[in-house]
């Protein structure tokens, strides 16, 4: 499975922005989307997840604030995120999962900064 990830970008504390990951190739049902992310200095933490059939997880951090959808048919995710803050600035990596099977996109560079 293929990820291309979208939608990174600069903005400033309380902005928000949208991130979207379509996933191409042996895509198969049962499976689980999302988004993680590695702020400087930090390890990799799970912002959000999806499964196919809409069930969604998330972060405490990312609770009320990020938002993530799914269409099913196009196997495409987005991360609607708001009231953004300083420490949310990471790449964030989308994340396909079925099983034990993983793949990951590329990372997209989030930077929250006045």
């Amino acid at each position: 499975v293929q990820l291309q990830a979208s939608g990174g970008g600069s903005v400033q504390p309380g902005g928000s922005l949208r991130l979207s990951c379509a996933a191409s190739g042996s895509v198969f049902s049962l499976n689980t989307m999302g988004w993680y992310r590695r702020a400087p200095g930090k390890q990799r933490e799970l912002v959000a997840t999806v499964t196919d059939g809409s069930k969604a997880f998330y972060a405490e951090f990312a609770e009320g604030r990020f938002t993530i959808s799914r269409a099913t048919a196009s196997n495409t995710i987005d991360l609607q995120m708001n009231v953004l803050k300083p420490e949310d600035t990471a790449v964030y990596y989308c994340l396909y999962r079925r099983y034990n099977v993983e793949s990951w996109g590329q990372g997209t560079l989030v930077t929250v900064s006045s």
